[in-house]
């Protein structure tokens, strides 16, 4: 009989705990060690596109989550004044790429993930880290196991899976000499409010260095998100909610109805980080880096988290581990998990900060050229601004019959609401 395999998994968010739940679904015994006091997510709401639904479908909770969108008909991309520069439509965009886009609260998600782990699973209060990453062995070599250290000891771990997030102090551990995540050149912000009596369509907005987007949930509750180019580390010199009144009071219905109903505590506020730099790989002896821990983005393409449930469901069924009809050990595929997620991942940080850059800018005139490029765009055919998305929101996971999407290529001019929640 073959030995259990046993996996610690380094953080209880969202690529983790899909993590979690594939491995634990393919008979690994699975701990997930959480440094935060509960698993309630730090950040507002998240979006999930096809891609990510298809891979939920691998661990049964594609379906659930689907349930849960509450975009309906149109809505599209603003100028500040309220002119629509662009319209999307729900049903184009589900047509096109064989699923919805759910927007949802991240809490949400997680609750629906850790329901699926058995009892003990996931330890809170748990800061660990990489002491020794291990090694898989060869033929006649049994390796090493890898190590992780906790302020109450050791756990040995065939699998180490890190999702400790973009300042992953396991990435520093494998690559000590990658320089790491730096400054995208822009602040966020996130608000989820009760907005009775308010209808909008859902929609973002572009202004100069400034977006702002608008969305409801399926809960009635309706989430807002901001960003606009400032140095690194500034905070307001009152609180947030003023600074959204100064930057955005101005702006189009619905935003001064949600600033109106939004409370200081309210607002949540994150520089953004990426990594400019590809990690030489996503594995290093039996540890595998997922999500931000591998690949930090700028949210601008709504795919971080996306990104992440791609690389969870990947590293559990790896090519070679359907092949082999799950005998193959977990980090014996290790090689093939870096192989299959670090181009496509690359591809799409890549074009993350390019649509960054144009959403952005700070130019005037640039500006004007910008939105008058995305409106003749979208009279040209609504098709034509789901394109950007083509080989990402139609990938499938690995064993799936269909056609799985290639890594991204080209430069998104424009898209649906593309930051939503993805933080």
């Amino acid at each position: 009989m073959r030995r259990v395999e046993r996996a610690v998994v380094i953080g209880g968010g969202i690529g983790g705990l899909t993590a979690a739940v594939a491995l634990h679904r393919r008979g690994v015994r699975v701990t997930v060690l959480e440094r935060a006091g509960s698993l309630e997510p730090v950040g507002a709401a998240i979006s999930l596109a096809p891609n990510a639904l298809r891979g939920l479908d691998v661990i049964g909770l594609g379906d659930d989550i689907r349930a849960l969108s509450a975009w309906q008909g149109d809505g599209g991309l603003r100028a500040p004044s309220g002119r629509w520069l662009s319209r999307s439509s729900a049903a184009a965009a589900e047509e096109r790429f064989g699923g919805p886009l759910v927007l949802l609260h991240r809490a949400t998600l997680v609750d629906h993930l850790a329901a699926r782990l058995p009892a003990g699973a996931v330890r809170t209060a748990a800061a660990a880290h990489v002491v020794d990453p291990g090694n898989p062995g060869g033929p006649g070599d049994p390796g090493r196991p890898a190590r992780v250290g906790t302020p109450d000891g050791e756990w040995e771990a065939d699998l180490v899976v890190a999702a400790d997030g973009i300042h992953s102090a396991a990435r520093r551990a494998l690559f000590p000499d990658h320089p790491g995540p730096v400054y995208s050149g822009f602040t966020t912000w996130r608000v989820v409010i009760p907005l009775p009596g308010v209808e909008f369509a859902s929609h973002e907005t572009w202004g100069r260095g400034r977006i702002w987007g608008t969305h409801p949930l399926k809960d009635g509750r309706v989430y807002a998100y901001a960003a606009a180019v400032v140095p690194a580390g500034e905070r307001a010199p009152d609180d947030e909610r003023a600074e959204l009144l100064r930057l955005y009071g101005d702006w189009h219905d619905p935003i001064p109805a949600v600033l109106a109903a939004a409370r200081p505590g309210d607002v949540l506020r994150h520089d953004v980080h990426h990594i400019a730099e590809p990690l030489p790989a996503y594995h290093r002896g039996r540890v595998a880096l997922v999500g931000d821990a591998a690949h930090a983005m700028p949210p601008t393409l709504g795919q971080g988290g996306n990104q992440a449930i791609e690389d969870a469901i990947t590293l559990a069924l790896p090519r070679a581990r359907m092949r082999s009809g799950g005998g193959t050990p977990v980090v014996e595929d290790l090689p093939a998990y870096t192989a299959a997620r670090l181009p496509r991942t690359t591809a799409i940080a890549r074009q993350a900060v390019r649509v960054a850059r144009l959403n952005m800018m700070t130019g005037r005139f640039a500006s004007a050229v910008r939105d008058n490029a995305i409106a003749a765009l979208s009279k040209a055919g609504p098709a034509l601004l789901l394109r950007g998305f083509d080989g990402i929101a139609d990938w499938r996971p690995p064993g799936d019959t269909a056609r799985s999407g290639e890594a991204a290529s080209g430069e998104a001019v424009c898209s649906r609401q593309t930051t939503a929640g993805d933080g």
